[in-house]
């Protein structure tokens, strides 16, 4: 915050400590677009305690669905609508908001708070063309997900994960591999890693061209060898998420690939079985190497069109501290980006006693969090490009159903089509 706005806050304060009851001076509103989150408002709340009357953060809570966050807000950046202030931007659209000139660049001290303690694989989500263009509120990585009365010991390698599957389907057994096959963003994630696992690339670094080499070949190759072998769902083609969650905890699958709120699902819903849910990191695509798994989450820019820009960026930075973070991971279950949150070994409430419950700590609360974090050291990003939404659209739909892949032939297809996309050629499947 500059000086002069330091000294008018002072002043805004010492006026509010002689009032029986203070609002902001300038009447000053920060409006935050973001996903309908449960436990969000409380933070917003607390930010507002701690701007002490000098703006106010008004939370507007924007579609549960990806596509229709993204589109209300484009549909208002383009228009120059300059009532959003605070963005809450899915990690695959900051390359596109930055490019169109939407928001605006992190600099100076407000970088440097916003870049202190984060972990790499969400800082590179925040970054484009080498510039910040966000602050990572959340981030997440999924986890093979496993109950220890059917799977004693999980696999290391998607190899030995089919092997066992189709051991346990011979006995009778729970057995399905369960992930995200429906024809949408969860199974170009699913594609992501495994690509990103095989070493290989869909696009160059600097995503200007394709690439599609012989991991991306691999990766589609293990894909059609997966869901061809009797070992998923009947309902791959419409699974998402939590359509994937529910089929895990109604014993229907063996192996569950998920984010980490399946914890708090399960533990809601089965809470005398949780005992039973065990975790691990994705298995290996390539044995003896770990698996690259790519990386969600939400950061938060600053609209180009704000009038409060100074506010917003201080607004942002609290929505997102340690403090905050912290919050969100025990009462919400998003993984943090900072990785003191994850070393935190003190209550929710510091000034109370523990309780697993009513008071829990990151170890209680979140169990998974070493995994996680451990995952996040060499996870994978998703293709960086402007045109990522359309890419994301040629993926989905090249790519399902799964077991229709020609490995070689679809890479083919991919290459052409994907390159079209970022050519701005043809229409968008």
């Amino acid at each position: 915050m500059p000086s002069r706005l330091r000294s008018l806050a002072g002043v805004a304060l010492l006026a509010c400590g002689l009032l029986t009851a203070c609002t902001s001076p300038s009447g000053t509103t920060i409006n935050l677009y973001i996903s309908p989150e449960n436990n969000l408002q409380t933070v917003v709340d607390r930010c507002n305690t701690a701007a002490g009357g000098r703006y106010r953060i008004v939370y507007n809570k924007l579609p549960r669905d990806a596509d229709g966050q993204r589109e209300q807000m484009v549909r208002r950046l383009a228009a120059g609508d300059s009532s959003l202030d605070i963005l809450g931007l899915d990690v695959t659209w900051v390359p596109e908001f930055a490019e169109a000139g939407w928001i605006d660049e992190w600099t100076g001290a407000d970088k440097a708070a916003a870049t202190r303690d984060v972990l790499p694989g969400p800082l590179a989500t925040a970054q484009w063309d080498g510039k910040l263009y966000g602050a990572t509120k959340n981030t997440n990585v999924q986890l093979l997900w496993y109950d220890d009365r059917v799977t004693p010991k999980p696999p290391s390698t998607f190899d030995d994960m089919m092997r066992q599957a189709q051991q346990l389907n011979t006995a009778g057994k729970p057995h399905q591999v369960l992930f995200t096959g429906a024809q949408y963003e969860g199974l170009v994630v699913f594609y992501n890693t495994l690509v990103a696992s095989a070493g290989g690339h869909i696009l160059s670094d600097d995503g200007k061209s394709v690439v599609m080499d012989a991991g991306a070949v691999n990766a589609l190759a293990l894909l059609k060898t997966l869901t061809t072998t009797g070992i998923t769902n009947a309902s791959l083609s419409n699974q998402k998420e939590d359509q994937v969650r529910q089929s895990f905890q109604r014993g229907e699958g063996a192996f569950e690939l998920n984010w980490p709120y399946v914890y708090a699902s399960y533990g809601h819903e089965k809470p005398q079985e949780l005992n039973h849910l065990k975790w691990t990191r994705y298995p290996s695509v390539v044995p003896g190497t770990p698996s690259r798994v790519t990386i969600g989450g939400y950061n938060l820019a600053i609209s180009t069109y704000s009038p409060h820009k100074p506010e917003a960026f201080e607004a942002a930075l609290c929505l997102r501290n340690a403090t905050s973070q912290k919050y969100q991971a025990l009462e919400g279950g998003l993984p943090p980006s900072l990785a003191s949150v994850y070393d935190d070994t003190t209550p929710l409430d510091p000034a109370k006693p523990f309780d697993a419950k009513a008071n829990p700590t990151m170890a209680s609360q979140f169990p998974m969090k070493a995994d996680i974090r451990a995952a996040l050291l060499n996870a994978a990003v998703r293709p960086l490009t402007p045109a990522y939404q359309t890419l994301s659209t040629v993926i989905a739909k090249v790519l399902s159903p799964p077991s229709d892949i020609d490995p070689q032939a679809t890479a083919d297809e991919l290459r052409a089509k994907l390159a079209d996309a970022l050519d701005s050629k043809g229409i968008v499947p």
